[in-house]
Protein backbone atom coordinates (compact mmCIF):
# COMPACT_ATOMS: atom_id res chain seq x y z
CA UNK A 1 0.00 0.00 0.00
CA UNK A 2 1.36 3.28 -1.26
CA UNK A 3 0.79 6.05 2.35
CA UNK A 4 0.20 9.35 1.11
CA UNK A 5 2.37 10.54 4.35
CA UNK A 6 5.64 9.41 2.78
CA UNK A 7 8.03 9.15 5.61
CA UNK A 8 5.78 10.75 7.72
CA UNK A 9 6.08 7.51 10.06
CA UNK A 10 7.58 3.77 10.02
CA UNK A 11 5.47 1.13 11.15
CA UNK A 12 8.00 -0.93 13.60
CA UNK A 13 6.24 -3.92 14.46
CA UNK A 14 2.87 -5.13 14.34
CA UNK A 15 1.24 -8.02 15.80
CA UNK A 16 -2.71 -9.88 16.18
CA UNK A 17 -3.80 -10.01 19.75
CA UNK A 18 -6.16 -13.16 20.42
CA UNK A 19 -9.51 -11.25 20.21
CA UNK A 20 -8.55 -9.74 16.77
CA UNK A 21 -7.80 -5.97 17.70
CA UNK A 22 -4.05 -5.50 16.42
CA UNK A 23 -1.51 -3.46 18.24
CA UNK A 24 0.85 -1.60 15.86
CA UNK A 25 4.02 0.25 17.27
CA UNK A 26 4.57 3.06 14.75
CA UNK A 27 7.77 6.20 15.18
CA UNK A 28 7.24 9.36 13.62
CA UNK A 29 9.58 11.06 11.88
CA UNK A 30 10.72 14.16 13.71
CA UNK A 31 12.39 15.97 10.60
CA UNK A 32 9.75 15.36 8.40
CA UNK A 33 8.26 19.05 6.64
CA UNK A 34 4.84 18.81 8.12
CA UNK A 35 6.20 19.32 11.43
CA UNK A 36 7.97 22.45 10.38
CA UNK A 37 5.11 24.05 9.50
CA UNK A 38 2.85 22.97 12.14
CA UNK A 39 4.27 24.41 14.53
CA UNK A 40 7.69 26.68 14.21
CA UNK A 41 9.67 25.97 17.18
CA UNK A 42 6.44 23.83 18.75
CA UNK A 43 5.97 20.49 16.19
CA UNK A 44 2.40 19.26 17.23
CA UNK A 45 1.14 15.92 14.80
CA UNK A 46 -1.46 17.15 12.93
CA UNK A 47 -4.85 15.41 13.95
CA UNK A 48 -5.54 14.72 9.79
CA UNK A 49 -2.21 12.57 9.74
CA UNK A 50 -2.71 10.51 12.81
CA UNK A 51 -6.36 9.93 11.14
CA UNK A 52 -4.49 9.25 7.88
CA UNK A 53 -2.01 6.91 9.82
CA UNK A 54 -5.30 5.02 11.37
CA UNK A 55 -6.93 4.30 7.85
CA UNK A 56 -3.46 3.58 6.06
CA UNK A 57 -3.02 0.81 8.93
CA UNK A 58 -6.13 -0.35 8.57
CA UNK A 59 -5.73 -0.98 4.53
CA UNK A 60 -2.60 -2.66 5.43
CA UNK A 61 -4.03 -5.33 7.81
CA UNK A 62 -7.30 -5.98 6.00
CA UNK A 63 -5.67 -6.02 2.55
CA UNK A 64 -8.06 -3.21 0.85
CA UNK A 65 -8.18 0.06 -0.13
CA UNK A 66 -10.56 2.33 1.88
CA UNK A 67 -12.74 5.30 1.87
CA UNK A 68 -13.64 6.97 4.87
CA UNK A 69 -17.33 7.00 5.31
CA UNK A 70 -17.86 8.72 8.91
CA UNK A 71 -15.86 9.14 12.11
CA UNK A 72 -17.39 9.60 15.62
CA UNK A 73 -16.39 10.28 19.07
CA UNK A 74 -13.01 12.04 17.69
CA UNK A 75 -11.02 12.78 20.75
CA UNK A 76 -7.73 14.34 21.01
CA UNK A 77 -6.47 14.02 24.59
CA UNK A 78 -2.49 14.72 24.53
CA UNK A 79 -0.45 16.96 22.33
CA UNK A 80 1.74 14.13 20.35
CA UNK A 81 4.90 16.61 20.02
CA UNK A 82 7.49 14.18 17.29
CA UNK A 83 10.58 15.23 19.67
CA UNK A 84 9.62 14.24 23.03
CA UNK A 85 7.34 11.06 22.21
CA UNK A 86 8.32 9.70 18.46
CA UNK A 87 7.12 6.41 19.62
CA UNK A 88 3.54 5.91 19.47
CA UNK A 89 1.19 2.51 19.61
CA UNK A 90 -1.88 2.17 17.88
CA UNK A 91 -4.97 -0.15 18.82
CA UNK A 92 -7.51 -1.31 16.25
CA UNK A 93 -10.38 -3.04 16.80
CA UNK A 94 -11.12 -3.33 13.22
CA UNK A 95 -14.69 -5.34 11.99
CA UNK A 96 -15.41 -6.60 8.89
CA UNK A 97 -18.60 -6.62 7.22
CA UNK A 98 -18.71 -7.23 3.73
CA UNK A 99 -17.75 -4.12 2.20
CA UNK A 100 -17.87 -2.20 4.96
CA UNK A 101 -14.99 -1.93 7.90
CA UNK A 102 -15.48 -0.27 11.41
CA UNK A 103 -12.54 0.61 13.12
CA UNK A 104 -12.39 1.57 17.02
CA UNK A 105 -8.60 3.77 17.59
CA UNK A 106 -6.71 4.27 20.91
CA UNK A 107 -3.17 5.53 20.59
CA UNK A 108 -1.12 6.26 23.03
CA UNK A 109 2.31 7.08 24.26
CA UNK A 110 3.61 5.43 27.57
CA UNK A 111 1.00 5.43 29.57
CA UNK A 112 -1.10 8.58 27.72
CA UNK A 113 -3.93 8.07 25.48
CA UNK A 114 -3.30 11.00 22.90
CA UNK A 115 -6.26 9.58 20.38
CA UNK A 116 -9.72 8.02 20.93
CA UNK A 117 -12.11 7.30 17.83
CA UNK A 118 -14.35 5.38 15.94
CA UNK A 119 -14.59 5.54 12.31
CA UNK A 120 -16.22 3.30 9.68
CA UNK A 121 -14.72 2.87 5.87
CA UNK A 122 -15.88 1.15 2.98
CA UNK A 123 -13.98 -0.74 0.84
CA UNK A 124 -12.57 0.34 -2.94
CA UNK A 125 -12.84 -1.90 -5.36
CA UNK A 126 -9.47 -3.54 -6.99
Amino acid sequence: MQSILTDFYTLESYEKSENGSFIADISLNKDHDIFKGHFPGNPVTPGVCMMQIVKELTEEFVGSKLFLKTASNVKFMAIINPFETPDLKLQLDIAVNGEDVKVKNITSFGETIALKMSVSYKKIPS
